[in-house]
């Protein structure tokens, strides 16, 4: 039958009612399907792909019904388009006992692009379809310029038209149990993990909660919200001054925690209704989610804010809860002396200010691990022990138990792990990310290598390559269509050699990007970062993320037989630890992937040593031939 109005997909029934269908109700259908998801007709080559993909498939399922006719009732669908992901469409879905997601490719070669997006596809509905969750999903690429192919890719099965019914003459193919039942299937739920920028807006757009994710409940998110809500009507209640630590590893959730306990806050429902606010000193976050929220009141620049209201000014602001994102980077007394022309450090300008306001407060300090790459930012959480010990005001203080220990100045300290976020949200899946990126800057090959085959098997993927046009082939494959998609050019500040491949990372190029348009903006559109025309620094980038990141590596940091090395300190330069600075930046770089990465690394002698570096701890190599992207299997030897 035809997919109604309100059903995610273009046409879907038996494979007996498909054969019998003709063409052009089939056409008109899936262009209907297209206009209501795309608002836009579909474009001529779009036509073409579905006209061939009609005739390839009544061919082949014709006579796959010759052998097995029993599968004539299995159900077909069209177009399916992944709920809250616009743009995402399989190709073709045939639920029997199993579930196979067929993606058509007008191609005569694999390319790693089309491989990795319908293993996705099949990896997205296995982990967050809930009317997939219990079966077997069997990714398969068709390539329609390709015959009596038959390859077994480590995550897909790749195949030529002629071949689609060795699928199912397989006795991998589970045939026993119930069939799905299509209608069920078809409007369950699906909660993909959205990304920061989309679960900020569907807070505000849609005025309700995030809907149920099970990564971002395994991983304790509901539950440090719960918490801190708790806190601060106990601050209120009693009339107190407390100071909540939420540390985490990149990609954990922090900054997502901070802008949920702010939406929390508006809720017409609320005790606290109003009284909170959003403060980083991460200048691209505030602009990209003031962008994204269109607002200016519940996410506000950090620096703007104590400028207002710290030091010796007596103005005082009406929220009761700040919420300081990145809290570790808070600049010490000599950077605000600098700056704004008062010897106070930021923690010890926060606990000034709350306690002139001579009233209850929360204040929530978000801390990252690993990633100071500012001056003054290299002192971390002593500086708020050393701020807290000079208070005039008994403050309680909420925390891990892993750093209660950092606190002696306080004699209340009320230890909870539920403020601890272990476990990283960014990479969709692979939970070993994090833990991977510190054991390559750490040098211990060995150990990445190890978590590099389980982020593969995972589902996120690891390339590298000395072609920065393989790089962008690649992106554009995989994500061609999707709406919803951001990849883009991402490259260390203190990278001076790029420039001659059209990355320009100095100040005057970076500068002017317009970093609210550039994660915001849709793929077609000029400014966006799948334009790949501007490349964003680390310190533009930093608690952002793309779902697959071009990594630009630079001389800036250099693997030397066995130690990783950065250039000489300048005279000039004012940071601590200089050397410490160029591999925090490449940890927040590595890390602001959701599905992966690609590292491109120029092809010069001096660069030689890091490539193979990067390859020797897991990651696969992309390649040209003949124009087409193409994955080199295996890696070298640690």
């Amino acid at each position: 039958m035809d997919a109604p109005q309100n059903v995610p997909c273009g046409w879907s029934g038996s494979i007996h009612t498909f054969l019998s269908l003709p063409k052009a109700d089939w056409h008109t259908a899936l262009q209907e399907h297209h206009q209501r998801c795309m608002n836009c007709p579909a474009d001529q080559s779009q036509l073409l792909a579905w006209d061939h993909e009609f005739d390839l498939l009544t061919k082949e399922l014709k006579q796959l019904l010759q052998v097995k006719p029993a599968l004539g009732i299995y159900t077909i669908i069209f177009e399916y388009e992944l709920p809250r992901e616009r743009g995402r469409r399989p190709d073709v879905i045939i639920l029997g006992h199993s579930i196979f997601v067929l993606e058509f490719k007008d191609y005569a070669k694999i390319l790693q692009a089309h491989v990795d997006q319908v293993s996705a596809y099949a990896r997205d509905l296995k982990h967050y379809h809930a009317g997939s969750q219990q079966s077997t999903v069997i990714p398969i690429l068709v390539l329609a310029r390709t015959k009596d192919l038959f390859e077994l890719d480590d995550d897909a099965t790749i195949l030529s038209p002629d071949r689609i019914a060795d699928i199912f003459k397989s006795e991998s193919v589970v045939e026993t149990g119930t069939l799905i039942e299509p209608d069920t299937w078809i409007n369950s739920d699906y909660s993909p993990l959205p990304s920061l920028i989309q679960a900020a807006r569907r807070l505000w757009d849609d005025k309700t909660q995030l809907p149920r994710i099970r990564r971002a409940e395994s991983a304790g998110i509901p539950q440090t919200i719960k918490e801190l809500i708790r806190i601060a009507r106990v601050a209120k209640q009693d009339n107190e001054l407390h100071l909540a630590f939420v540390t985490g590893v990149p990609g954990a959730g922090k900054t997502l925690v901070g802008i949920q306990l702010v939406y929390e806050n508006q809720l017409d429902a609320s005790d606290l209704k109003n009284n909170a606010v959003f403060l980083s000193g991460n200048g691209p976050l505030v602009k990209v989610l003031q962008h994204a929220l269109k607002n200016k009141s519940f996410v506000q620049d950090v620096h703007g804010f104590l400028k207002e209201y710290g030091g010796s000014k007596t103005k005082i602001p009406h929220e009761h809860i700040w919420i300081y994102d990145e809290a570790q980077r808070a600049w010490d007394a000599d950077r605000v002396q600098e700056k704004r022309g008062h010897p106070t450090s930021e923690p010890e300008d926060f606990l000034q200010l709350a306690e002139r306001k001579n009233t209850w407060g929360l204040m929530v300090a978000l801390i990252g691990e690993g990633q100071e790459i500012h001056l003054g930012e290299e002192t971390g959480l002593p500086q708020w022990n050393t701020s807290l010990s000079v208070m005039e005001k008994p403050w309680i203080v909420h925390c891990p138990e892993k750093i209660a220990q950092q606190f002696p100045a306080i004699s209340k300290i009320e230890p909870c792990n539920f403020l601890d976020l272990t476990v990283s949200l960014r990479s969709h899946i692979a939970e070993n990310v994090t833990q991977w990126v510190k054991a390559l800057l750490d040098g211990d090959f060995v150990t990445a290598k190890t978590l590099a085959e389980q982020m593969y098997s995972q589902g996120f993927d690891m390339y590298v390559t000395n072609d920065i046009n393989v790089a962008a082939q690649y992106v554009k494959e995989r994500y061609n269509g999707d709406e919803d998609a951001r990849f883009g050019l991402m490259a260390s500040s203190k990278a001076k050699n790029l420039g001659i491949y059209g990355i320009n990372t100095d100040w005057n190029c970076t500068r002017n990007i317009r970093v609210g348009q550039w994660y915001n903006d849709p793929p077609n559109s000029f400014s966006s970062c799948c334009s790949l025309r501007e490349v964003v620094t680390e310190f533009s980038c930093q608690g952002l993320e793309l779902d697959f990141p071009i990594i630009c590596w630079g001389n800036d940091l250099l693997w030397d037989e066995d130690h990783w090395k950065s250039p000489k300190r300048s005279r000039l330069n004012k940071a601590k630890d200089p050397h410490q600075l160029r591999v925090n930046s490449y940890r927040v770089l590595l890390t602001r992937g959701r599905d992966g990465f690609i590292v491109f690394v120029p092809n010069e002698v001096v660069m030689k040593d890091t490539y193979n570096a990067l390859r020797s701890v897991g990651v696969k190599e992309l390649k040209t031939e003949n124009g087409i992207t193409i994955i080199e299997r295996g890696s070298i030897e640690v």
